[in-house]
């Protein structure tokens, strides 16, 4: 009887969450669609782009920022100690391209994360009006940010972010990365993010385009100085300083890859994932045991439940793939459904290991230095 009961309501939950994010994800605008009026005002610009140990993406990712169209951007690389070819590349990239201004870090001062302290030196050494923070493996087209500010000025926001279309070598990765886009718009729901008497808010490290003004009152970086999910605090303090925020998908605009294989992608969560917790272990715990009960376990356990079960798990499966196959925002495929459970099993590894890793070491190792867990706890 409890099994039924299980099978009847994860059944409707699913149908219902399926319907709720392919209406919802439509109320969101792609970059690719906004044309670009000629006349209009286009601000003074300053992209801001951090980097420590990047030469694999960088040279690249540098090359498409200097080719994007919009005359009254500069671009300044804060170089954060890095020990590999990253100056090297740099220094050659200025050679080729005037715009390219570099700023060196040498030391990292006590209560910062090292990109944070990089951003916010962007910040301190820019006087433009608008500054694009953004990261070195990040690949524009030309008109992305020309785009991106007609935008901002026809809706008169503060705060404009992009979700980049993911690429990745890996089908397997691709897979999993539908499941953990969707996971990431239940929780952060980009729909509301523009309605000013909504809580939601959402910041993406690859494409942050904020007012100067804003960033000021919104605390700066200081305010989140050792928050390893940076960009998502930045879009909750300037949402919550009442600030006019919205965010695009970026696909054909913004790219980026963000890991090339499975392991890769689960040892990059693993990092910063407590974070998301605040550093609780309950709450992390909880996390997990939602994860488990909605994505993981339904398939398994609907079949268990006899003929209805097996009914209800053929209704659930035809919403995820409906899901996948046409929900806006993901270039995902209808099979990525089947993979559904084993994305969520790797979020729940994810969530307890992120959890018992860093209780374990006392604090989290992030670009080569450590930080103390209590000291973390600070900025909960």
């Amino acid at each position: 009887m409890l099994l039924t009961g299980y099978a009847l309501l994860i059944t409707f939950a699913w149908v219902c969450a399926s319907i709720y994010l392919l209406i919802n994800s439509r109320r969101v605008k792609y970059l690719k669609n906004i044309a670009p009026r000629t006349g209009s005002r286009e601000p003074q610009v300053a992209i801001i782009v951090a980097v420590k140990d990047e030469e694999a993406e960088l040279e690249q990712a540098l090359a498409s920022i200097c080719k994007i169209d919009y005359p009254n951007a500069r671009i300044l690389v804060i170089n954060d100690r890095s020990t590999d070819r990253t100056p090297q590349i740099l220094e050659k990239m200025m050679g080729e391209n005037p715009a390219i201004a570099v700023r060196t870090v040498t030391e990292l001062p006590p209560g910062w994360l090292g990109k944070n302290h990089a951003l916010y030196q962007g910040y301190l050494h820019t006087t433009e009006e608008w500054m694009l923070f953004t990261d070195a493996d990040v690949m524009y087209n030309r008109q992305a940010l020309k785009k991106a500010m007609q935008y901002s000025q026809d809706n008169r926001l503060d705060h404009l972010t992009a979700m980049p279309e993911i690429t990745s070598p890996s089908g397997l990765f691709r897979s999993v990365m539908s499941t953990f886009s969707i996971m990431l718009e239940l929780r952060q729901r980009p729909w509301e993010v523009r309605n000013p008497k909504s809580d939601a808010s959402i910041g993406i490290g690859a494409f942050n385009l904020v007012r100067r003004t804003a960033y000021e009152q919104a605390g700066t970086h200081k305010a989140f100085s050792l928050r390893p999910d940076d960009d998502l605090k930045l879009g909750e303090q300037i949402k919550a300083a009442g600030f006019r925020q919205d965010v695009v998908y970026g696909e054909q605009e913004i790219s980026l890859k963000w890991y090339t294989s499975l392991p890769e992608f689960v040892r990059g969560l693993m990092k910063n994932t407590f974070s998301v917790a605040n550093y609780h272990f309950p709450t992390a715990l909880g996390m997990a045991l939602a994860t488990l009960l909605v994505f993981v376990l339904p398939p398994p356990l609907l079949l268990l439940a006899g003929p209805t079960g097996q009914f209800l798990a053929a209704v659930l499966l035809l919403s995820q793939v409906l899901l996948m196959q046409f929900k806006s925002g993901i270039r995902s495929k209808g099979w990525h459904a089947l993979m559904i459970p084993f994305a969520g099993a790797m979020m729940v590894y994810i969530l307890i290991a992120s959890a018992v890793k860093t209780i374990r070491q006392g604090g989290i190792y992030w670009r080569d230095s450590f930080y103390p867990l209590e000291e973390l706890k600070k900025q909960r």
